[in-house]
Order: C-alpha cells, then sequence, then structure tokens
C-alpha cells in the first residue's frame, strides 16, 4: 500500500498521535496556460482525502481546485498507542490514486 506521493510521519506522547501528512500532487486548476505553448492545462486535482487510524476512517476531506500544489495536512488522534496504524488516501478528478500507512512510535 506504500505509495511515494505520501509521506506520513507520526508520533504517540501520552496516548495522543499527531500526524503528519504530505501529499505530492500538481494541484492544476484547469484555468492555467502553459508558458510555452500557450494552452491551457488540464485540470489534475485531488477531490477527496480519507485518513485512517487502524483501518478505520477518522477523517475525510473534500478537496477542489482552491488547495496549492503538494497539499499539506496534520491532525491529532486521541487514545492512540505506540503500534497503532494511521494511514492516507486520496483520489483524483482523473482517476489516479495514492495511499501510505505508517505504524506509529
Amino acid at each position: 500500500m506504500a505509495d511515494k506521493s505520501v509521506k506520513i510521519r507520526g508520533k504517540v506522547k501520552e496516548g495522543v498521535a499527531k500526524v503528519k501528512v504530505l501529499i505530492s500532487h500538481p494541484m492544476e486548476t484547469g484555468t492555467r496556460r502553459s508558458a510555452d505553448t500557450g494552452e491551457l492545462i488540464p485540470a489534475k486535482y485531488i477531490e477527496e482525502v480519507v485518513f485512517t487510524h487502524n483501518g478505520n476512517d477518522v477523517l475525510t476531506a473534500y478537496w477542489g481546485t482552491s488547495v496549492s500544489k503538494n497539499p499539506y495536512s496534520a491532525f491529532i488522534i486521541k487514545s492512540a498507542a505506540s503500534g497503532d496504524k494511521v494511514g492516507a488516501r486520496w483520489s483524483d478528478n482523473t482517476g489516479a490514486t495514492g495511499a501510505n500507512e505508517i505504524v506509529m512510535k
């Protein structure tokens, strides 16, 4: 399930997990023009991101064209422990997907 487009880091301290996720994605709006050809660059943006904890969805985000290139997200999970699995998966408007999962330390 590991994917180079999704980088996840997390740490558990006193039962609270702090999770950081970076997704490598161009996030094109479809309104920008190529500097070389002057043609419109086709839209390519993440529509849905799902964050998981031990296989259960804990947060779902619906994104659009206003989200910046290579989006970063951070969140906390209460009642977490070392050994818990935290993951993220995304899908974009072209059907591309990405996912990754880590084991918390």
